[in-house]
């Protein structure tokens, strides 16, 4: 009763966070002074690379970042150089000063993040070990300036540390339920950026449509898509989404669920899928993928030969979740085949026997793999840098699954608090922000196999009409959670931040809802 009180009160009591200090996700460490800042000017501010870099001009990660957030900075809040009557000094350059050589390869789970940055009048500089770390100081960078009473913007004297706590910090787009537009699709990485966040999971097939385009088996898009020329994702346009990915420090796995989750894959590749029957008859329903095919293989060697020279990034997704065993035990050459191996009727021998095989297939292309909890929880050998990932959404129940996944020594990825596409009325990035992803029973080196977790979009109602509000600022909660110290728990501060960030993100041309009664002082029909 109290904490509902006093959530609706929030917007009422709280008063604006100190100027320069709403960064969102908070950093590890943040100290700012009143004293010793300066104030922003378009004609004069510019990025630089510093003499001590090991990386200069021709960085495209860099040179396109400088020229990113210029524009954030000058153009998105409207900075109007000088304009008021500030005798502090100007804030000319930002020194980059990165550690490692390296601009042409892509982000990956070791990639380090970690930067450090100082702002005063007499020095601006950002340190960071590799590229990728600069852009995540860069984005700190665009959000400590804050405008004075006199319309001019001003940078604090400034230092912050800092360094993600989890490696992986993703988020998941559903693309088969609905089709979301190339354009949906790159907005949703700028704004990852924002938060933080380094991995884009993309769901890209399910039942309902196939829309990525294959050049080896075309006639999965072709028959599988909603449309074959309007709704695919062509070659270029998955170039397209891995480098605008690569270029924010965002690492792209890809999933092609099976064996459930394929009724999309049945028109383009007959015989894929398991005849479903009705009596001694097949009923004309098809169920998943034919489990005691060759030919199963053989087309699962083709097509992730395809996907594994197309994605970059070492791991793939390959799903294994909510196999609906009915199909496999209606049909008769299915029985024999299990009696054959015997399995019995314990059909999710038979999904292992599947599981294993497909790993076996992805592992040759030298790939790691990521798989849904059912896969652990069916006791499916897989190789020890497989990595979990818990979704379940019974309450209560993922600590557990947590703590069983740990103790095997799998590396384990969290979801299933995030799933945000259920929506509540109220306040309910708060329950997203209050999630602990080491609160469960386990010794500290169960805790260390934790190695982040991701929000679900999923798609059954949601398309590039909603996608935006829906995702942000919620995924926020999530991408503050997985990125800032565990202490970092308030929710009053994090109420004041958070709304600061939300109107930013209107300001960068994002519809973000609002958390709850309040205005920003530009409002996104007003831009």
């Amino acid at each position: 009763m109290m904490a509902g009180l006093l959530l609706r009160l929030l917007p009422l009591v709280l008063l604006s966070p100190e100027p320069g200090a709403a960064v969102w996700p908070q950093p590890q460490s943040l100290s700012l002074d009143a004293e010793g800042g300066c104030r922003l000017s378009a004609s004069r501010f510019r990025f630089g690379y510093a003499n001590s870099s090991a990386v200069g001009p021709g960085c495209a990660v860099l040179d396109e970042a400088f020229q990113r957030y210029w524009e954030l900075l000058f153009h998105s809040r409207r900075r109007d150089a000088g304009n008021g009557h500030s005798e502090d000094p100007l804030c000319t350059e930002l020194f980059v000063s990165v550690a490692e050589q390296g601009c042409d390869g892509y982000p990956s789970m070791d990639s380090s993040e970690n930067y450090k940055l100082t702002v005063s009048a007499e020095q601006m500089l950002l340190t960071a070990d590799t590229v990728w770390g600069s852009l995540r100081g860069l984005e700190t960078f665009s959000q400590l300036a804050w405008r004075g009473d006199d319309g001019t913007f001003y940078l604090n004297k400034t230092t912050v540390v800092d360094f993600p706590r989890f490696r992986h910090r993703g988020l998941l787009l559903d693309t088969s339920r609905h089709y979301l537009p190339l354009k949906a699709i790159l907005e949703t990485l700028d704004v990852m950026a924002y938060n933080k966040l380094n991995v884009f999971h993309w769901h890209i097939v399910d039942d309902p449509s196939f829309p990525y385009e294959s050049m080896v088996f075309p006639d999965l898009s072709w028959k599988g898509a909603y449309n074959p020329v309007t709704h695919v994702y062509t070659a270029s346009d998955v170039k397209t989404v891995i480098e605008h990915a690569r270029l924010r420090g965002i690492r792209v796995i890809s999933e092609f669920d099976t064996p459930g989750h394929t009724h999309s894959w049945g028109a383009g590749l007959p015989g894929l899928l398991t005849p479903c029957y009705a009596g001694l008859k097949p009923s004309g329903v098809y169920g998943p993928v034919n489990p005691i095919l060759n030919t199963t293989y053989q087309v699962m060697a083709k097509l992730f030969e395809e996907v594994s020279a197309v994605f970059p990034d070492f791991y793939i997704h390959l799903g294994g979740d909510e196999v609906d065993f009915t199909c496999w035990k209606s049909n008769p050459e299915i029985q024999t085949f299990m009696q054959k191996m015997g399995f019995g009727q314990d059909f999710t021998k038979l999904e292992s026997f599947y599981i294993q095989k497909l790993l076996d297939i992805v592992s040759s292309y030298n790939k790691g793999y990521v798989v849904w909890q059912e896969v652990f929880d069916n006791a499916v050998k897989v190789r020890p840098d497989t990595i979990v990932h818990v979704w379940k959404l019974s309450a209560g129940a993922y600590p557990k699954e947590m703590a069983q996944v740990t103790k095997a020594g799998y590396r384990v990825l969290l979801s299933a608090p995030w799933y945000l596409n259920y929506i509540s009325y109220g306040q309910d990035w708060i329950a997203a922000y209050r999630v602990e992803p080491l609160a469960f029973e386990g010794s500290p080196e169960q805790k260390a196999l934790v190695i982040g977790g991701e929000a679900c979009m999923w798609g059954e109602y949601v398309d590039a009409t909603n996608l935006s509000p829906r995702l942000w600022p919620r995924a926020g909660a999530v991408a503050e959670r997985l990125w800032s110290n565990q202490t970092v728990r308030s929710l009053a501060d994090a109420y004041m931040r958070l709304a600061d960030f939300r109107c930013m993100l209107l300001t960068r041309g994002i519809r973000a809802e609002p958390l709850f009664t309040g205005h920003c002082d530009y409002e996104f029909n007003a831009l």
